[in-house]
């Protein structure tokens, strides 16, 4: 395939960005025990909702114990749902695991333990969006899927839109030029999905790209145009400390490490504030992370 040059101002086909990039990948994608065969589509799917905001160097080791407990999503359902909470341990967002593990009871009971193929089966589970339903199809099954996660839109933004960063939410039009610049064969579709995320992930970074690694500088609309600095709406922060999310996180960990259910005073010790610690609690509560027992007591969801 002949790559046609771009020039300032205008859109690089996707003739152009398929084979470098696709090149690029066969050469540098790294080796993530989710992308080998064996791990299959549960492996892809529990791989899918740990990296969701959660980097890779964090996920691997949850993510390696995770599979070893529970290899098949049945293994994961005969247990409460309390347990999936403690095995997420510092990962964050815990209520992804509970999801995780709604989405495992709803595979055993309806697709008899094996996750669908189907792309509509698999966003009628519990806990499966348009993302991790596309991804799952691509990822575990070589289907030809817009697969639109932050990396991935972020390099489309750039390569294609000639913008510095995406909308903070996933647009129409996003999704839209997705469709467009998938390839036509379903293999090199799932593919191109995988690559395009793993250029974001590893060259094309929201605040380092390096654009003399990248397969696709010299068509990169962004860089064309002198890399316009970003004007639209202020992009969200990642803040936590001093967060509820950091009190949720710390009472979290006390019922994680206990064996059984914890008393209100160990919960009351790891924060200072008591109105913000209550707030936190209840939002546990309200989530079905956490449940209240008589007398005080606390305990992670027993289903």
């Amino acid at each position: 395939m002949t790559a046609i040059p771009s020039t300032p101002g205008t859109r690089p086909a996707a003739v152009e960005l398929h084979a470098p990039v696709l090149a690029w990948f066969e050469q540098n994608a790294r080796d993530l025990p989710w992308r080998r065969p064996e791990a299959g589509a549960w492996g892809v799917m529990v791989s899918e909702f740990m990296l969701q905001q959660t980097p890779v160097s964090r996920v691997l080791p949850v993510y390696e114990q995770w599979l070893a407990r529970w290899p098949r999503p049945a293994d994961l359902a005969a247990e409460a749902p309390g347990e999936a909470v403690r095995a997420w341990g510092r990962l964050g967002y815990p209520r992804r695991a509970l999801r995780l593990h709604g989405a495992a009871v709803a595979i055993t009971e309806r697709h008899g333990g094996d996750v669908p193929s189907d792309h509509a089966q698999l966003l009628a589970l519990p806990g499966i969006g348009d993302y991790t339903a596309a991804a799952v199809a691509s990822f575990a099954y070589g289907q030809r899927h817009a697969v639109l996660d932050t990396n991935v839109r972020r390099v489309f933004a750039r390569s294609v839109t000639g913008v510095q960063y995406p909308p903070n939410a996933t647009t129409a039009a996003e999704r839209k030029l997705a469709r467009e610049l998938l390839p036509k064969e379903e293999g090199t579709a799932a593919r191109w999905a995988a690559a395009s995320m793993e250029l974001g992930a590893l060259v094309c970074t929201a605040r380092n790209e390096d654009c003399a690694r990248c397969p696709i500088a010299a068509r990169c609309a962004w860089r064309l145009a002198g890399k316009p600095a970003h004007d639209g709406p202020a992009r969200r922060g990642q803040t936590y400390a001093g967060t509820d999310r950091q009190v949720r996180g710390r009472l979290l960990a006390v019922l994680r490490e206990a064996p059984g259910p914890v008393e209100q005073a160990a919960l009351d010790a790891v924060w200072h504030d008591p109105v913000q610690r209550a707030r936190a609690l209840d939002g546990l509560v309200a989530d079905g992370l956490v449940e209240p027992l008589d007398g005080g007591r606390y305990r992670l969801p027993a289903g």
